[in-house]
């Protein structure tokens, strides 16, 4: 079965997976930011990429609504 996501796209999701299972609930954009080492418009553009292939699901404005869309089993190991 071909991937649904790039590699890059499949590590935000585990990271977000690993994340919610750890801390009981989703990470917000900075905490992405600071793993990644990535600047605050490369996280949100990617959010909202995540979020337009139906990968996840969130409510803009609203701290911490990311919700995860994957079945668990296909989301890759976080590297």
């Amino acid at each position: 079965m071909p991937l649904k996501w790039t590699e890059k796209q499949g590590q935000y999701l585990a990271f977000i997976y690993n994340y919610s299972k750890i801390h009981g609930k989703s990470p917000a954009e900075a905490e992405i930011q600071r793993y990644f080492k990535v600047t605050p418009p490369t996280v949100h553009q990617m959010i909202l990429k995540l979020e337009e292939n139906g990968l996840i699901s969130r409510v803009p404005g609203l701290a911490r609504s990311i919700k995860l869309l994957v079945p668990n089993d296909d989301i890759p190991p976080l590297k």
